[in-house]
């Protein structure tokens, strides 16, 4: 094995530009751990929000800091107490603090599940952050098959993920994006209502007699607001972003922490493999662009995952 691994890392809060890749001692499994050779690893608005220190309150960061929760990659090195894993195994999980985006990563054996032959490296590396956030989002609101859902920011990583899930379960799902995914929404069983003015007006027409049951927001406060002008009780209000909003309205705030465990991670692994769900791709870059790849997150237009080949 190499003594070196390649890491992204920053050393001050700070737009995208304080990242840089640097390399670091080639890491050891710990006694439970094993250490994951990445093939891919995905890129999130929570990397964002860590880095920029807007919740420094909630997630403060040691410096040197590293990034990333999500991989996938091929087991190199196996500690004595890592059972059920060997030397060569694929795999996909998630970190338990910030360090997937690298060449190399020491994780629990108990936060890897086996990866599928039919997932793409760039799938699996990106699949547990948006698929745990989707699950709790939908679990906080408990629709049931009939219902009808409204779903902001329905075409980017984790709502792509949530609108496919939610129909699948029978709920009728009212996707707000952008025209230019109008398409993509309706294929998958969603109903497209574009963002901008008039947004309230286009949900009720699209909604009907019967209303919006629940509303889950994944791009910010206003949307909250909207959701209670909409007659939305804040109990059946979710949001991923509008921490302080929803603390205020009395809504929910659920997230990926809330749908770590690893059971959960098999069943969403089991929901892309059979093609229930679909996560669109919607760039790759090496490690030493990662920059690259969070100013095109950062533009918030993406449809689907942006993911780091490592």
């Amino acid at each position: 094995m190499n003594r070196t691994a390649r890491t992204v890392r920053f050393d001050q809060y700070g737009d995208r530009d304080v990242l840089y890749v640097t390399d670091i001692p080639m890491p050891e499994p710990g006694p439970a751990d094993v250490v994951v050779e990445v093939r891919a690893a995905g890129v999130n608005p929570f990397d964002t929000m860590l880095r920029s220190g807007v919740v420094r309150d909630l997630f403060p960061v040691d410096f040197p800091s590293r990034q990333g929760s999500d991989l996938a990659g091929v087991v190199v090195a196996v500690g004595a107490e890592a059972d059920g894993l060997a030397v060569g195994d694929e795999v996909l999980g998630w970190t338990p603090v910030s360090s997937a985006q690298a060449t190399h990563v020491a994780v629990p054996a108990a936060h890897l599940v086996a990866k599928p032959p039919q997932l793409s490296w760039e799938v699996a590396g990106s699949l547990h952050m948006v698929g745990a956030t989707a699950y709790a989002a939908a679990r906080a609101v408990a629709p049931q098959p009939g219902e009808t859902v409204a779903v902001s920011a329905a075409a980017g990583g984790v709502g792509s993920f949530l609108v496919q899930m939610l129909t699948g379960r029978g709920v009728r799902v009212l996707g707000i994006a952008s025209a230019a995914n109008a398409e993509w929404l309706e294929k998958h069983g969603v109903i497209p209502v574009p963002y901008g003015d008039g947004l309230r007006e286009r949900l009720e027409q699209a909604a009907g007699t019967g209303g919006i049951d629940a509303f889950i927001d994944l791009y910010g406060p206003s949307y909250l607001d909207l959701a209670l002008a909409l007659g939305v009780g804040p109990n059946r209000i979710q949001t991923t972003v509008a921490m302080q909003r929803a603390a205020e309205i009395g809504a929910r705030a659920d997230g990926r922490h809330n749908a770590t465990a690893r059971e959960i991670l098999v069943e969403l692994v089991d929901l892309a493999a059979s093609g229930a769900v679909e996560i669109p791709i919607a760039a790759t870059y090496p490690l030493d662009q990662v920059a690259d790849a969070f100013a095109e997150l950062e533009q918030r237009h993406t449809r689907g995952k942006i993911v780091l080949i490592p």
